[in-house]
């Protein structure tokens, strides 16, 4: 559902889940939103309700209201710029990155950035941020960026969306970090080689880059994290990595979602 919407609205989309409902809130001026009329929606074999109610004229600022610090262990915290005085920021020992939503993917508050986030960080923890690292499909470059303030140099991101480029350039300059940053379309490209990948991908591309890095494994990562996986594709894209020499490490799930840590 937010993957069609994101290709009607493209002013903005957010997604909130609560224990008996999904809610999406659209945003756009006066005529660029699709009529959603009160209807029930077959579901699998379920029926669903679907009822739709306007925003206030508010809206160019309400959408604020759903983005709010991200808190990974007590080392990592991701926060829009508005938020500075909310308990969290400056906190001794705390990286604090600065995200501000553009139109590209990545904020912090989505499950699959937050397990990469998570994984990032156990590789801190590890001794083993150090050396360069590549972050495939930046987005809004948080992984690329947060990566750069854990201690990876020189650090590499890709996207094939302009708009996602431009996005983490600009949060990269907010954060006071270098990110060397290429257009890619992984799908038919190959993918910047580092020591260390962050892959915050769909299962069809990860496979896809796999099934590239199979043919020539020297250019493999030593240590893959990657996500954008659902429960029944993970094993697949674990199998395709291992024929590129990587073995799982580590796997994290958090609702429907997983991430893997793929280490040579």
């Amino acid at each position: 559902m937010l993957a069609e919407l994101l290709e009607l609205v493209p002013g903005g989309v957010e997604e909130e889940h609560g224990e008996t409902y999904v809610e999406y809130a659209i945003y756009g001026a006066p005529g660029e939103l699709p009529a959603l009329p009160d209807v029930e929606a077959a579901a699998g074999e379920g029926l669903v309700e679907v009822s739709s109610a306007e925003i206030p004229d508010d809206w160019a600022d309400r959408w604020r209201d759903f983005h709010g610090p991200v808190v990974i262990g007590d080392r990592l915290r991701v926060r829009p710029s508005w938020l500075v005085d909310d308990g969290g920021a400056g906190i001794e020992g705390t990286v604090d990155v600065v995200i501000d939503p553009a139109r590209a993917f990545g904020t912090g508050a989505h499950a699959t950035t937050r397990l990469c986030l998570e994984l990032l960080l156990g590789l801190v923890e590890a001794g083993a941020a150090d050396g360069p690292l590549a972050d495939w499909g930046t987005g809004s470059g948080v992984l690329a960026i947060a990566a750069a303030k854990l201690g990876f140099s020189p650090v590499a991101a890709c996207d094939h969306e302009r708009a996602a480029l431009d996005a983490a350039a600009e949060n990269a300059a907010a954060n006071g970090v270098g990110l060397e940053l290429a257009r890619v379309n992984l799908r038919e490209e190959p993918a910047p080689v580092a020591r260390t990948v962050t892959a915050n991908l769909t299962a069809p591309v990860l496979l896809t880059v796999a099934e590239r890095l199979a043919a020539d494994p020297q250019t493999s990562p030593e240590m893959l994290i990657c996500s954008g996986l659902l429960e029944g594709e993970a094993d697949d894209v674990a199998a395709a990595f291992g024929r590129c020499g990587l073995a799982e490490r580590s796997r994290r799930a958090e609702g429907d979602w997983l991430a893997l840590l793929l280490v040579r």
